[in-house]
């Protein structure tokens, strides 16, 4: 059949994953860092992901597509609302707690001194990979972090990762939308603050869009704050 349906320029996409989380059918996943329509029957030709595109890579179009078919949708989004686990039952996957002394301050160290020890307080670390009931999320200063920031600031552990429980991703290169995971955190447990810290670059605003979108869901009123990484190692503005 003809009917409008959505199309995507993917010279103007920056994979930002802005309407992965704005689609309700998931109709638009990120493939090799770019959205993409991944099949005509999700779509419903509505275009709720249109607004939020910050580069206005979206539009629609009229051509023959298969119509909109609401059952195949909610199988969709049935299979990915359900638990994955992996096939190898990898240990790396268990969660661990670390206990950190925080009692004095550490100095940079001298050339031939100990290095800086790390600061993270618990495993995974990944958003695919954090149970959303591990005990260490409760009553937690939570930081949430783009993947490339602790590389691009030299004293992330120190500033950002020190006395918090620290999630990582990349709404760029990680398939699916955190909205959900991040909304069964805030649900399941009493998260005491929330730290986005995020690169300069668009795609890093999935990262923080998904981080609102899940307090809206959630309905709970906690602290927040967000901080943006220049690529070259400095706290922007």
């Amino acid at each position: 059949m003809i009917r409008k349906i959505i199309t995507i320029d993917q010279d103007k996409c920056v994979g930002c994953g802005l309407c992965t989380n704005a689609c309700q059918e998931g109709a638009i996943g990120l493939v090799n860092g770019k959205a993409q329509l991944l099949r005509d029957d999700y779509c419903d030709g509505l275009g709720n992901c249109l607004p939020v595109c910050p580069t206005g890579a979206i539009s629609f179009e009229e051509r023959e597509a298969a119509a909109f078919d609401k059952s195949a949708v909610e199988q969709h989004k049935a299979s990915k609302a359900a638990p994955q686990t992996l096939a190898c039952g990898c240990p790396g996957s268990q969660s661990r707690a670390f206990e950190k002394d925080t009692s004095a301050k550490q100095e940079q160290p001298a050339a031939n001194a100990a290095p800086i020890e790390s600061q993270l307080r618990q495993w995974p670390v990944q958003i695919k990979l954090i149970p959303v009931n591990a005990p260490y999320l409760d009553n937690a200063d939570l930081l949430i972090a783009a993947d490339c920031s602790a590389f691009a600031y030299g004293n992330f552990h120190e500033e950002f990762i020190k006395d918090k429980v620290t999630i990582i991703g990349c709404p760029k290169l990680d398939e699916g939308d955190y909205t959900e995971k991040f909304t069964e955190i805030l649900n399941l447990n009493n998260i005491k603050s929330i730290t986005i810290a995020r690169m300069e670059v668009p795609c890093c605003g999935g990262l923080e869009n998904a981080v609102k979108t899940a307090m809206l869901n959630s309905g709970k009123i906690i602290p927040w704050k967000v901080v943006t990484i220049s690529v070259d190692g400095n706290i922007l503005p």
